[in-house]
């Protein structure tokens, strides 16, 4: 890969959570909007309210929980940080916040797997149905690609082959990439979020993510990774 500045990339990833516990909270319309949605991935013994829990992938069902970030320091270090809690016009107004003062003119680089197809457009969009002013890093709308600073993991593994996905946790266990074992995984999300109600624990979990992706584009430039002791909290 052609001039990667790592001190210039700040690594994201986010968790969603349906914006609601259980389907019989929505509206009648949102309710009928989801039945719709919801036949195109449904098996024919299930109704919508079986799928619910689903619902936390769409920006129009979903609302996000978290989002962490990270930067690489001292050459060997990820400085983590997280925007996390129930109030999501808050921590995406603290994250546009961030990344406003981090890249004032979008001439810095956002990274993360999966970030062109998930993140960045579920973010954008919740930015908008909380009327938040999106950030020039994130206001992409009617820009070439070349013209988008956005690295994706997944796109360079892609390396042109847009029908194929790989996970980050295959990618992890493919590169020899060291995962914590003992966490949870994004199925377990709106358990963890709705019934425990441990949020710092999604928080922990989407940083580590964090890391991981970090040292999976270290991994494809051919540098050391960064070890679990050797990520901070900013």
């Amino acid at each position: 890969m052609k001039n990667l500045n790592f001190n210039d990339i700040l690594f994201l990833d986010i968790e969603t959570v349906p914006m609601f516990q259980d389907f019989s909270e929505l509206s009648e319309n949102f309710q009928k909007h989801w039945d719709k949605k919801s036949t195109y991935f449904r098996s024919e013994t299930e109704s919508a309210s079986d799928v619910y829990q689903r619902a936390g992938i769409y920006a129009e069902f979903g609302k996000i929980v978290c989002i962490s970030v990270g930067l690489i320091v001292n050459g060997n270090q990820l400085r983590a940080k997280s925007f996390s809690g129930d109030d999501e016009k808050l921590l995406l107004t603290e994250f546009a916040n961030m990344l406003n003062s981090w890249d004032k003119n979008g001439s810095k680089q956002l990274c993360g797997h999966n970030l062109k197809e998930f993140d960045v457009p579920y973010i954008a969009r919740r930015m908008l149905v909380n009327g938040i002013k999106l950030p020039p890093s994130l206001d992409i709308a009617g820009k070439k690609p070349w013209e988008i600073n956005h690295l994706d993991t997944l796109d360079l593994w892609k390396f042109g082959d847009y029908k194929h996905y790989t996970s980050l946790a295959l990618l992890a266990d493919l590169f020899e990439i060291p995962t914590p074992k003992d966490d949870i995984d994004g199925s377990q999300v709106y358990e963890v979020y709705y019934i425990e109600k441990d949020i710092n624990r999604i928080a922990i979990y989407c940083e580590k993510d964090v890391l991981c992706v970090a040292n999976l584009l270290l991994k494809f430039d051919g540098k050391p990774i960064i070890q679990f002791d050797q990520m901070i909290k900013a």
